[in-house]
């Protein structure tokens, strides 16, 4: 037979649910502050009627003991009859040994056969100094209280013998259990009531107070089944516990799911940039190696077929050399960016020199635009061009503190792009002047301009508006990730303004220097 194992009771709180641990220990807390209520309020009902009854016997044991008892006769005296209003009392007075001379009953049968009082003699009844005392009943479960008081020796008359003695006056107290029975009875079931209703209603309070926990573990589970659009659902109360919690995890489940679809994006990225790149390269390498095997097999037998492909692999080295220089640019501005601060290696102990040197000098972009002008007309001598300032006017100095060759890098790059990626004949303009504290150097076009999706992206690594592969329209996507670095490198900005149909406006901003040049 199987023999089962017993469940610790410190293991029992961690086997049931919130819900119900909740629910039992409000139901406990309750039941303690009821059971707590009760005994206070029976003993208090219990000394406010004890002294009730001490006080009446007080005064009943001082009229009683400035009676004389009768001298003979079972009748009891009318004085003591008068007593029975007090309830069960009985009236005894005893000499000095203790010994009872006569027993009066102001009632004509007390209940449990009267009180069971000891034997008390002078000194017993001096000793208690008219206190009442408790007692039990000879044959019943309730109890009396009894008082006893000595009498003055005025009260007998001079010819009694045994003149002296005490009088012991003794109530039933069966009253007074009944009523604190009674008491404690109606407050037991109003206790019992009052839980079963707030056991009830504390069931479906803390079922709906839990019920946006149940919503968040339905979000927990729905995103494990990989939903990670699903959120959970905002309380109307948002400044609750709760309502914080579920703000703080939709914030939480937010983040998450923007890191993973911008890990997923750069993934996608990255093996777009891999498969862009080992096109490239590999194309150069194709020609070259091709060019060579042909010289290899005899297929250049003249001088002008040896010098043309010569000139063919020189183009294809060039091409190689240009991605090649690319790719380790770009290397090198990330290093320098962990360099000055923002990497997480960053620090005194970790600064150096940096991998980018900048040769800084005082210039003015008016002469990269003018540059710029003249790229513009030998790249395409068809297409209309303008200098103007920034949005227009006439051009305008604009000083500033940087390296001419890294700018004219990112000009170059800016100018081939709007020549490459709009239509012939697409005007462009080439602005140059201030605004505010910055030196702005911008190229605009008239071309068929970008989404906001493109737009957001275009500044992206490896991002390409264009999908196509081709030399013409496709490149790697590292010009303006380059161009943005290099300008940045700067402690300028590079910005776009475009929209479909109204063209791209590119502006670089660097800090106008504290010493213009002049």
């Amino acid at each position: 037979m199987k023999r089962l194992r017993a469940v610790p009771i410190t293991a029992w709180p961690g086997r049931t649910s919130l819900r119900t641990r909740l629910l039992c220990l409000s139901v406990a807390l309750v039941a303690v502050g009821l059971l707590g209520t009760g005994l206070l309020v029976t003993t208090a009902l219990h000394g406010y009627l004890q002294d009730r009854v001490d006080d009446r016997l007080a005064l009943t044991g001082q009229i009683a003991a400035r009676l004389s008892p009768p001298a003979s006769g079972t009748e009891t005296p009318p004085s003591v009859r008068a007593l029975s209003v007090l309830g069960d009392t009985t009236v005894t007075y005893v000499d000095d040994d203790g010994g009872a001379r006569r027993r009066f009953d102001a009632t004509t049968a007390p209940s449990g056969g009267g009180p069971d009082t000891p034997r008390l003699d002078r000194a017993a009844v001096l000793a208690h100094g008219g206190r009442p005392f408790t007692v039990p009943a000879r044959d019943g479960e309730h109890d009396w209280r009894v008082v006893a008081l000595p009498q003055p020796a005025q009260v007998f008359p001079p010819e009694a013998s045994g003149a002296g003695g005490s009088v012991v006056v003794a109530t039933s107290m069966e009253e007074v259990d009944r009523t604190i029975a009674k008491t404690r009875n109606l407050s037991l079931t109003a206790g019992v009531a009052l839980l079963v209703v707030l056991g009830v209603a504390g069931w479906f309070a803390v079922r709906s107070g839990l019920r946006p926990l149940t919503r968040i573990e339905e979000t927990a589970t729905a995103i494990t089944s990989g939903d990670y659009s699903h959120r959970v659902p905002r309380p109307a109360a948002a400044h609750t516990e709760v309502g914080r919690l579920t703000t703080c995890i939709n914030q939480m489940l937010d983040r998450i799911d923007t890191a993973f679809r911008a890990r997923t994006e750069a993934e996608a990225r990255t093996r777009r940039f891999f498969a862009d790149a080992s096109h490239e390269l590999r194309t150069p390498l194709v020609g070259i190696k091709g060019y060579t095997d042909l010289h290899r097999m005899g297929a250049t037998p003249t001088r002008e077929d040896v010098d043309r492909t010569m000139t063919r692999i020189a183009a294809e080295s060039e091409r190689l050399t240009r991605l090649v220089e690319e790719m380790f640019l770009l290397a090198r501005l990330d290093e320098d960016a962990v360099t000055t601060g923002s990497g997480p290696q960053s620090g005194p102990d970790t600064a150096r020199a940096p991998a980018l040197a900048l040769d800084l000098a005082p210039m003015d972009l008016r002469t990269l635009a003018a540059d710029a002008l003249r790229d513009v007309r030998a790249l395409d001598s068809t297409r209309p061009v303008t200098l103007t300032g920034p949005g227009g006017g006439k051009p305008a100095t604009a000083p500033a503190h940087a390296d001419e060759a890294r700018l004219r890098q990112v000009v170059t790059n800016l100018i081939g792009n709007a020549v490459t990626h709009t239509p012939p004949g697409t005007p462009l303009r080439i602005g140059v002047g201030t605004e505010g504290t910055d030196a702005v150097l911008e190229v605009a076009d008239q071309g068929p301009g970008l989404t906001a999706a493109e737009r957001a992206h275009v500044f992206d690594r490896f991002y390409r508006t264009d999908d196509s592969r081709t030399r013409a329209t496709g490149g790697s996507g590292l010009g303006l990730p380059i161009a943005q670095a290099l300008v940045t490198a700067h402690a300028g900005r590079i910005t776009l303004d475009t929209a479909p149909g109204r063209g791209c406006t590119f502006r670089i901003l660097l800090p106008l220097p504290d010493d213009p040049p002049r």
